[in-house]
């Protein structure tokens, strides 16, 4: 039984690579957004055209980036969603929204300190994981019915 997931959230840290990483082997394909923040922040007036007020150059962006991300959740069978240390990812929480709504089974990555003002975002999600390695535990889990060694 194949699974795609989808590696939603904090770009600054290399928790993405840890996961693909621990998961070689099993029967899993990843997809992510665009991890280049310059990209991510640039891709609508990089494409639509220049805007001379902030607010339309980030709202061409979103709604760029917002068609790969509707894709990537739509199509996944879980979805990872992290929250990391030192930014607040508003995009992340719409993100878990979104893939609960949806149905996904959700997977949230974060720290013990966020977790009072994630409790909505971590009731929603089927497990809250604090490392990497405990989300390629579930995958691995998931698929083969093992138990860490």
């Amino acid at each position: 039984m194949p699974l795609n997931v989808y590696l939603s959230g904090e770009i600054h840290t290399d928790w993405r690579e840890k996961i693909i990483e621990g998961a070689k082997g099993l029967d899993v394909t990843f997809a992510s957004p665009v991890t280049d923040h310059a990209a991510s922040d640039d891709c609508g007036v990089a494409i639509l055209g220049a805007e001379p007020d902030k607010y339309w150059h980030d709202h061409k962006g979103a709604m760029v980036n917002a068609i790969r991300t509707r894709k990537g959740i739509a199509g996944a069978d879980i979805v990872v969603v992290r929250f990391g240390e030192k930014y607040r990812q508003w995009n992340a929480a719409f993100d878990a929204g979104y893939a609960a709504a949806l149905g996904k089974s959700l997977i949230i990555l974060q720290q013990p300190e966020h977790d009072h003002a994630l409790k909505e975002v971590d009731a929603a999600a089927l497990a809250v994981a604090r490392e990497p390695a405990q989300v390629v535990d579930i995958l691995r889990y998931v698929l083969t019915g093992s138990l860490p060694g």
